[in-house]
């Protein structure tokens, strides 16, 4: 069954805009809604957090819990990237092989596709990360429960990386991409607006579904540290962290 988007598009899907003809007026627009930068940047803490405490025993409950926080999130993304604004939806960018291969061949050539959203290289960097993020947190769930055996924690470890190495690459694109088109990815994913012409732009931020989202989080979050113990021992917060891992499996 082909799923309707609860948000009209006021145009067709994004285009490459590599033309004098088409390319983007010199104006701001907004692109990105409230929930993709939210989502967006507490990916990037949880992340962050989840990978510097991973050999640490005094931080286990932060690194448990970060991690659920970013399985959270993937699965919102999912939702959003089929019923959100017209850059979210997934249908919007996520492109074949052949129009990857077009899009770097264009950038190595110094004249890459202006596109209003993701381009199809960005795009295929989200959709590992989103894949990968399933797999860092479905294997540390069954490592934390013991529900597989140590191969479990070798795959988890193997999957983070692979994560680290991905989120690297998508650095240095979004790098090489602001220097090529003469604008900040970066600033863009905290202000939502990026060059392009009026009709691009979407209509609404949904801030208040960003704002759920936010609150969704810090009260897990706030929840999970509830439960930490009041000692100061290692082994406390180790056997913490495993405690709060079985209450989120059997609240599942």
């Amino acid at each position: 069954m082909k799923t309707k988007s609860a948000f009209p598009a006021s145009n067709p899907l994004d285009t490459p805009l590599n033309t004098p003809a088409s390319s983007p007026a010199g104006r701001k627009i907004l692109v990105w809604d409230a929930p993709v930068r939210v989502f967006h940047w507490l990916m990037v803490l949880s992340f962050a957090g989840a990978y510097l405490s991973a050999e640490s025993e005094r931080w286990r409950l932060l690194h448990v819990t970060l991690g659920y926080t970013m399985a959270g999130l993937v699965v919102f993304r999912i939702l959003w990237g089929l019923l959100g604004t017209r850059y979210a939806r997934f249908a919007s960018f996520v492109r074949g092989p052949k129009a990857v291969g077009r899009y770097l061949g264009a950038l190595l050539r110094g004249q890459p596709e202006h596109h209003a959203g993701h381009n199809p290289a960005g795009a295929l960097a989200i959709v590992a990360l989103l894949a990968l993020t399933l797999g860092v947190a479905a294997s540390g769930w069954a490592s934390y429960n013991e529900v597989g055996g140590n191969w479990l924690e070798d795959i988890h470890e193997a999957a983070a990386n692979l994560m680290l190495a991905v989120v690297g690459l998508h650095i240095v694109g979004v790098v090489l991409s602001s220097w090529l088109h003469r604008e900040n990815l970066a600033l863009a994913m905290l202000s939502g607006r990026k060059l392009g012409t009026p009709e691009e732009g979407i209509r609404r931020a949904w801030r208040s579904v960003a704002a759920l989202m936010l609150v969704a989080v810090l009260g897990f979050w706030w929840q999970q540290w509830q439960g930490a113990p009041s000692g100061n021992g290692p082994e406390e917060r180790s056997a913490a962290a495993t405690q709060q891992g079985k209450s989120a499996r059997d609240g599942d």
